[in-house]
C-alpha cells in the first residue's frame, strides 16, 4: 500500500463537495459521469422484476438472478403488477425471454453493451483503486484496506457513515470497514449501516491486531498520567497495562491512530496512546511497550463494500451474508435455522439487532396488555455460495417464514494464513 502523508485531508462530510479546495475530488466525480449514466440505465431494467426468490433454469440464468437478489429487499409490500396481467411475460434481468434479439454483426462499429459481468468488479476506469476506511492514516482499517487491495489509494474518513457515502457518491470505488473482533465482538454501528445503505459485500479480510504503547520520544512510563485509545483497544490491553504498573486514567477516543496523532499534535508528554507500530512511525512517536494486547489471538474481520455485487462461484470457498426479520414469534427463528441445518450449511455468525422501524410490540389486548418485547433483525453469515443449489433452496425456504429478507452479499472467504507475531499490523 502506498505511503500516506499524515496531513492528507480526511473526508468528514458531504458539504465539502461544494467547496473550492476540493475541486480535484469534484473532477474525479465528473470523470465517472458517462460510466455512471450507463450503469444507471442497466439498473433501471430491474424495476419490474419479481420479488419472489426463484432458482434459474440454468447456471447463467441463476447467476444473473442472484446478482439482482443481492440488491433486493424482500418485504411485505405489494409488488407492481404487469400491465394486463399477461402470464407469459417472464423476465430475467428485466428482459422478456420470449423476445428474439438479432445479434449485432462483428463488422459494425457499434459499442458493445455493458453486461453484468462488466460490473463485477466495477471498472477502475484506468485509475488506481480508491478505498475508503474509517480513521486516520496509521489506523488498523488502513492496514486492512491495503491487505484487501494492495497498492490502493486509501481514503481516510472520520466516520463509518462517510465511508459508505463515499462509495455511493463515486468518491471511492470500495470501502473496507470492520464488522467484528475476536475479543470485542461485533461493531454494531456497521451492521446498522449495512441495512441503511445499498452497498454490497464483495469480500472479507481478517487482520491480526498488534497493539503498541506509544509516547513522545524520551517519555518514560513514570511520567504518564493517562492512556488514550479506542474503547475496544483499551479493553483489549487492560490486564497488560496493569502488569506494566500503569495505574493511570483510561480515556476513549474515536480511533487508535487518532490517539497517536492527538499526542503528537498537542505535544502531550504525560499521555500514552494504544495504536499500531505504523502509527508510531507516521507521527514520530516512540514504542514504549510492544505487543500489549492481553490475548495474542486478536483478529478483526473487515468486509469490502462496493456499489455492485459480484457473481457468486463454486470453484472456491464462499460466504454469504443475509439479514431477515419476522413477526410471528421466536419459533420462526428455529424454522429459519433449520433450513440451513437440514442442508448441512454451516453458520459462522448470527447477530440480532433491534428492528428500528418496530422496536416494541404489545402482547395481548392493546388496552390492557403490559408485556412488551423487542422486534429484532437477524444478521446471518453462512458458508456457501449463492451459486450453490443448497443455498438457493435454503433461502427459498427462509423467505416463506420471514417478513423481510435481504442478501447483503455472497463473496470469497478470506483463506490467508494467520500469524499472531506479525508486527507489521
Amino acid at each position: 500500500m502506498n505511503s500516506i502523508n499524515p496531513s492528507k485531508p480526511i473526508l468528514k462530510s458531504l458539504s465539502y463537495l461544494d467547496s473550492t479546495p476540493k475541486l480535484s475530488i469534484h473532477r474525479k466525480i465528473h470523470h465517472h459521469q458517462s460510466n455512471r449514466s450507463q450503469i444507471c440505465t442497466i439498473k433501471s431494467i430491474y424495476k419490474h422484476e419479481s420479488r419472489n426468490f426463484s432458482v434459474g433454469s440454468n447456471r447463467a440464468d441463476w447467476q444473473s438472478s442472484c446478482a439482482i437478489l443481492a440488491s433486493n429487499v424482500v418485504s411485505q409490500q405489494s409488488t407492481e403488477k404487469t400491465d394486463g396481467g399477461n402470464a407469459d411475460i417472464t423476465s430475467i434481468n428485466g428482459v422478456h425471454q420470449t423476445l428474439d434479439l438479432v445479434p449485432v454483426q462483428q463488422e459494425t462499429n457499434l459499442p458493445k453493451p455493458l453486461s453484468i459481468t462488466d460490473l463485477s468488479p466495477a471498472p477502475m476506469h484506468g485509475s488506481q483503486l480508491r478505498v475508503a476506511y474509517q480513521g486516520v492514516p496509521g489506523a488498523y482499517s488502513e492496514a486492512a484496506a491495503g491487505k484487501a487491495y494492495p497498492n490502493c489509494e486509501a481514503i481516510p474518513c472520520d466516520q463509518f457513515e462517510v465511508a459508505f457515502q463515499a462509495v455511493e457518491l463515486w468518491i471511492a470505488d470500495r470501502a473496507v470497514l470492520p464488522v467484528e473482533n475476536s475479543l470485542g465482538g461485533s461493531i454494531h454501528r456497521n451492521y446498522d449501516l449495512l441495512l441503511r445503505h445499498n452497498l454490497h459485500i464483495v469480500g472479507e479480510v481478517q487482520l491480526p491486531v498488534h497493539h503498541c504503547l506509544l509516547v513522545l520520544p524520551g517519555v518514560r512510563k513514570e511520567y504518564l498520567n493517562r492512556v488514550i485509545s479506542h474503547p475496544q483497544a483499551l479493553s483489549q490491553c487492560e490486564l497488560t497495562l496493569t502488569k506494566l504498573g500503569l495505574s493511570v486514567a483510561r480515556e476513549a477516543v474515536d480511533d487508535t491512530a487518532g490517539a497517536a496523532e492527538f499526542i503528537a499534535t498537542h505535544n502531550l508528554r504525560d499521555t500514552a496512546a494504544i495504536a499500531s507500530a505504523r502509527a508510531a512511525e507516521l507521527y514520530g512517536l516512540q514504542i514504549l511497550a510492544d505487543g500489549i494486547q492481553d490475548d495474542s489471538s486478536n483478529v478483526t474481520r473487515f468486509v469490502m463494500l462496493a456499489r455492485e455485487p459480484i457473481i457468486p462461484r463454486t470453484d472456491r470457498p464462499f460466504k454469504t451474508s443475509i439479514v431477515f426479520a419476522h413477526d410471528k414469534g421466536t419459533s420462526v427463528l428455529f424454522k429459519v435455522l433449520s433450513a440451513f441445518a437440514f442442508r448441512n450449511i454451516s453458520l459462522t455468525k448470527i447477530e440480532s439487532r433491534p428492528y428500528r422501524n418496530r422496536p416494541i410490540r404489545v402482547v395481548g389486548d392493546a388496552s390492557t396488555g403490559t408485556a412488551k418485547h423487542f422486534e429484532y433483525m437477524f444478521y446471518v453469515d453462512f458458508e456457501a455460495s449463492m451459486a450453490d443449489p443448497r443455498a438457493q433452496n435454503a433461502l427459498a425456504e427462509v423467505q416463506e417464514f420471514t417478513s423481510f429478507l435481504r442478501v447483503l452479499g455472497s463473496y470469497p472467504m478470506d483463506m490467508t494464513p494467520w500469524s499472531p507475531s506479525n508486527r507489521d499490523m
